[in-house]
């Protein structure tokens, strides 16, 4: 009985040395926390908060609480709603295209050739280079129609009488969406590529033996496998093209109706100085892509399930 009492004092003393031990591991990331909380989610929360407000800068006496009126006037702005149509048009054309490109790709890379190292190397560049520098190199290398690499193949191809194109001119939202593509296509190919890499092998040379097709065994086999991995690299395409503003502001200057959501912000911040709508219009972005990286982390997780199987 009196054993008890001795070890309640020691019980409390071992659970108090571990609370220490266990913030004092804490304790080093403290900053890199608060780092983070400060620059991320400190912002959001004013931009929320400005979001409800009737702010203008030009008009400063008439700022008050707006409720919101602001996100119904971004919904029912007839440029608003344009600018909504082309994020989604740009997004699902640079995603589409993207994943397909990137799938047949990967399909080659995966096979065994001399200097596959290299050429793997090579295809991941365009993904490594600044979107304003990539746009950029589209804009005035390969679109310009006095000087661009594409009228300059026309020239080559045809002679002196072939007709020099207004490639950004002519095609807008085609010239943005390749460009895009262009710089995306290498992320989504190295996701297929490691879902290529972790196939049972011995299963597709056993259905190789057995008599099933190239054709057989990518419909019936790799399709399936690649399933989630073709959903991870779709959803965090998107959450990544919905927020494109380089390429629209670089190429077109959102001009020929190309103006996308994030153009649009960028418009009636900087230029209309309505701090009040233009947040609002980032809150509206802000939501949709958390609603695409929750489907996004649904599909990690999944696939961390399936490793550790």
């Amino acid at each position: 009985m009196s054993a008890t009492p001795a070890t309640a004092p020691g019980a409390a003393k071992r659970g108090a040395l571990l609370r220490s031990g266990d913030w004092a591991r804490r304790a080093p990331l403290l900053p890199a926390l608060l780092l983070v909380v400060v620059v991320t989610q400190l912002p959001f929360v004013v931009t929320i908060v400005v979001s409800f407000l009737q702010w203008n800068a030009y008009y400063p006496d008439r700022r008050r609480f707006a409720g919101i009126d602001n996100f119904v006037t971004v919904l029912s702005d007839p440029d608003a709603r344009r600018a909504i149509f082309m994020t989604v048009v740009l997004t699902l054309g640079v995603v589409a295209i993207s994943l397909l490109l990137g799938l047949a790709i990967a399909l080659l890379l995966d096979r065994k050739f001399l200097g596959r190292g290299i050429v793997r190397t090579m295809m991941i560049t365009p993904f490594l280079i600044v979107p304003v520098a990539a746009a950029l190199l589209w804009k005035h290398a390969l679109y310009n129609p006095n000087y661009g690499l594409f009228n300059g193949l026309l020239k080559g191809v045809f002679g002196e009488s072939a007709p020099q194109v207004d490639w950004i001119g002519r095609y807008p939202v085609l010239a943005i969406i390749f460009a895009l593509v262009w710089q995306w296509t290498p992320f989504m190919m190295l996701i297929l590529l490691a879902g290529l890499q972790s196939r049972p092998l011995d299963v597709v040379e056993a259905a190789r033996m057995d008599g099933a097709s190239a054709w057989q065994i990518f419909r019936h086999m790799t399709l399936p496998h690649l399933r989630q991995y073709i959903e991870l690299a779709g959803l965090l395409g998107t959450i990544y093209v919905v927020q494109n503003f380089d390429h629209v502001f670089t190429i077109t200057s959102g001009g020929l109706g190309t103006a996308n959501l994030p153009y649009y912000i960028y418009q009636t911040f900087y230029t209309a100085h309505d701090y009040g709508l233009a947040s609002a219009a980032g809150v509206i972005v802000v939501i949709a892509t958390i609603v695409v990286a929750t489907f996004a982390l649904r599909t990690v997780f999944s696939l961390f399930k399936e490793e550790t199987r």
